[in-house]
C-alpha cells in the first residue's frame, strides 16, 4: 500500500571538505574504543540469499542492530564514543590512550568532576546516551518530543536519566536541550545534528556510527563479497547516512557503491533539498506524524548534508506503509533466510528496496540505480522492536498504513 518518491541527485558538488570526518583513521579510533566497552561484539549480518533471489538481486545483506549492547538499536555507538572523546579532551588525553574502564574509574571521575550530558531524542539515541552516562557514573538529561511512547520513555528512565516528554517536535527539543546544557555548569550537549558553531560533537557521533559500517564491510568481505554495489541507508537529520556514506566513500574511493538515502515522507528534509537542487538545505516543520519516530527530524545535519550532496545518487521517501511492509518481510522471511526483527525506523530501506524490485511504477528508479542480478545490496536495520506493542500491531496483527 505504501508509496515511494524519488529524486536523482543533481546538486552541485562542493569541495567535499567534510568527507575527512569519516576518514578511516578516525573510524578506526572509534572501533578500537568500542572494543573496550563491556559486552562489545559485532552485530550479526543477515544474508538474505532466498530473498535476493526472489527480488532478482545477487545478494541482500542486512546489518541487524537489534543486538547492539542489549539496547536494541545502533545509536549507543555515537553517544558513547562522543562522551569518551569529550572526557579525553577534558583531561588532555587522546582517545586512543583511554579505554572504557579507565573512563568509568572513580579516579578519572574525581579528576574530571561531575558532568551532565543533555540530549533530545525520540528514544534510541537518548537511551544510548543515558546508558553510557550511567556506565560512566555521570548524569544525563533527556528531552523527548510530543508523541513519544511511554515504552521508550521508561527505557530511558531505567538507565537513570532525568527524562521528560515535551509538547514540541524533535527539532524544538534539540534547541531546548541545548539551552539547558549552556546554562548548566559542566553541561554538555550530545546531539547528532550539526549546526553552525556546533560541529565537533556531531562529527564524533558520526565517527562512532562508523564502527557499524566498518563491521558491515568486514562481514561482507568474509562472505566473499568484495564490496557492496549499493548501500541503502535511512536518514532523520542525516548523521547516520552521512557516517555510512562517508565511510564507504573513503573505504572504496576508486569504486564507491551507489548510495540511496531513505527518509520518512512526513520528514523528508534531505529529499526536499535535493528537489530544490541548488545545494541549499530544506527544513520541514510541524509535527511530522509518522510511525518512523527515529526519522521524524526536519532540520538536516549540516556536516552530513555536505557529504550526502557529493556522494548520494538518489534520495527517496517512504510512507508508513513502505516501512510496515519492510518490517513484515524481514520478520517473516523466505524459508531458509534468517529473521530480522526490524522496527519502524529500521525497516524503511528494505521496504524501499523491495518496492523498487517488485512495483512496476518504480521501474524507472530500478533502471536508474542499475539494480539487477549482479547487485550486492547492503542495508542497515538500525533498531529492533523498540516499541514492542506497535511492532506486534504491524507484524502480528497486520495493521495497515498508507
Amino acid at each position: 500500500m505504501g508509496r515511494v518518491k524519488w529524486v536523482k541527485n543533481n546538486m552541485p558538488k562542493t569541495d567535499d571538505e567534510n568527507l575527512k570526518v569519516m576518514d578511516l583513521s578516525e573510524v578506526n579510533k572509534a572501533r578500537a574504543f568500542h572494543k573496550t566497552m563491556p559486552g562489545y561484539e559485532p552485530t550479526p549480518m543477515a544474508h538474505l540469499s532466498k530473498m535476493s533471489e526472489y527480488l532478482g538481486l545477487k545478494n541482500v545483506f542486512v546489518k541487524d542492530e537489534s543486538y547492539r549492547f542489549g539496547l536494541n538499536a545502533f545509536k549507543v555507538l555515537g553517544g558513547s564514543f562522543t562522551m569518551a572523546r569529550f572526557i579525553a579532551e577534558k583531561v588532555g588525553k587522546d582517545i586512543s590512550e583511554l579505554d572504557f574502564s579507565t573512563l568509568a574509574s572513580d579516579k578519572l571521575r574525581e579528576a574530571l568532576g561531575p558532568v551532565t550530558f543533555f540530549t533530545a531524542t525520540d528514544g534510541n539515541h537518548g537511551r544510548g546516551v543515558a546508558w553510557a552516562a550511567n556506565k560512566l557514573k555521570q548524569k544525563s538529561v533527556v528531552l523527548m518530543p510530543k508523541g513519544s511512547t511511554i515504552t521508550r520513555f521508561n527505557n530511558i528512565k531505567a538507565e537513570g536519566a532525568e527524562v521528560t516528554i515535551e509538547e514540541e517536535n524533535y527539532d524544538e527539543c534539540v534547541r531546548m536541550a541545548n539551552a539547558l546544557a549552556e546554562k548548566t555548569p559542566n553541561g554538555v550537549m550530545v546531539q547528532d545534528t550539526a549546526w553552525p558553531g556546533y560541529e565537533k560533537i556531531p562529527a564524533w557521533i558520526m565517527q562512532g556510527y562508523g564502527t557499524m559500517a566498518m563491521e558491515a564491510a568486514e562481514q561482507m568481505e568474509a562472505a566473499g563479497v568484495k564490496r557492496p554495489t549499493h548501500v541503502f541507508v535511512q536518514a532523520g537529520v542525516g548523521s547516520l547516512a552521512g557516517g555510512v556514506v562517508g565511510y564507504f566513500a573513503n573505504r572504496y574511493p576508486e569504486n564507491p557503491p551507489t548510495f540511496v538515502v531513505v527518509e520518512a515522507d512526513a520528514a523528508a528534509c534531505l529529499y526536499k533539498g535535493a528537489v530544490i537542487g541548488t545545494g541549499e538545505e530544506a527544513v520541514v516543520g510541524g509535527d511530522m506524524v509518522t510511525i518512523m519516530a527515529g526519522l521524524a527530524c526536519g532540520e538536516p545535519n549540516t556536516t552530513s548534508w555536505d557529504i550526502l550532496k557529493n556522494h548520494v545518487s538518489v534520495f527517496t521517501t517512504a510512507t508508513d506503509g513502505v516501512a510496515a511492509d519492510g518490517m513484515r518481510m524481514l520478520g517473516a522471511p523466505i524459508k531458509g533466510d534468517p529473521q530480522v526483527v526490524s522496527g519502524e525506523s529500521g525497516a524503511p530501506p528494505f521496504g524501499v528496496l523491495a518496492a523498487i524490485m517488485t512495483k512496476p511504477e518504480l521501474a524507472e528508479l530500478k533502471a536508474e540505480l542499475k539494480l539487477d542480478e549482479n547487485s550486492d545490496v547492503l542495508l542497515f536495520s538500525t533498531e529492533g522492536d523498540t516499541d514492542p506493542e506497535r511492532y506486534k500491531e504491524i507484524v502480528w496483527e497486520g495493521k495497515q498504513y498508507e
